[in-house]
């Protein structure tokens, strides 16, 4: 029986647009600004000193906006570089410039899986401060009071199923009392090696039933019995 579900973000909540079109623009668009006008705030200082061990060296500032704005060209999952997205995001959400995406099939659903007593949570390499504006400020409303917890990669990368463990022995529940749901075969692999249930979102495209998870084109097509 399902005691909780786990549930990516890009391509299975909300659309792989929304963030490769709206929000990874943004945050590089606003990235210079952002760190020459905060940059000696304790929070961001910290997130600009850990960017500079993930690199190996000491860069000044210039040099070092060059490698974040790199690190988002190349689509790179590093931990310091989410977080000063998250805190660009959120200038971004106050001021209006855009709303969080969330496909209207994933916030019927979560809500009829909250009132059913289902536990909800979110593992997106996002972080959890970025996953949690998206849900606070979008077209349906704050849906943060669904979702009882967030993961981000300070748990461990998406594709490691070590993360997944971790994720299970957090939540107090035997694994396959969990159901991931992603649009990512090898972040299911991972999460089923781990002894999840799984379920592969195929928004864009027709599932296949010979997949080694069992496909769905939304969330209308989950059944839980809780």
């Amino acid at each position: 029986m399902i005691k909780a579900i786990v549930t990516d973000i890009e391509g299975t909540t909300s659309s792989l647009s929304f963030v490769k079109e709206v929000l990874f623009p943004y945050a590089r668009a606003n990235l210079a600004d952002f760190v020459h006008h905060h940059k000696d705030e304790p929070q961001v200082k910290t997130l600009l000193e850990e960017s500079c061990m993930e690199i190996g060296a000491e860069l000044e500032t210039g040099q070092l906006i060059a490698q974040l704005i790199q690190w988002i060209d190349e689509d790179k999952k590093v931990t310091p570089l989410k977080s000063l997205q998250g805190l660009i995001w959120e200038a971004g959400y106050q001021k209006g410039d855009f709303k969080g995406h969330v496909y209207p099939d994933a916030a019927a659903y979560l809500k009829v899986w909250k009132a059913k007593g289902l536990d909800l949570y979110i593992y997106s390499s996002g972080s959890v401060y970025a996953q949690k504006l998206l849900f606070a400020h979008t077209e349906y409303g704050d849906l943060t009071p669904l979702f009882s917890g967030y993961f981000d990669t300070h748990t461990g990368g998406k594709k490691e199923q070590e993360s997944y463990c971790k994720i299970a022995e957090q939540l107090g529940l035997p694994a396959d009392q969990i159901l991931f749901l992603s649009d990512i075969k090898e972040e299911l692999d991972a999460a089923k090696a781990a002894g999840f249930k799984t379920l592969w979102l195929t928004r864009d495209s027709a599932p296949d039933a010979q997949a080694e998870h069992r496909q769905i084109s939304s969330f209308d097509q989950i059944s839980i019995n809780s």
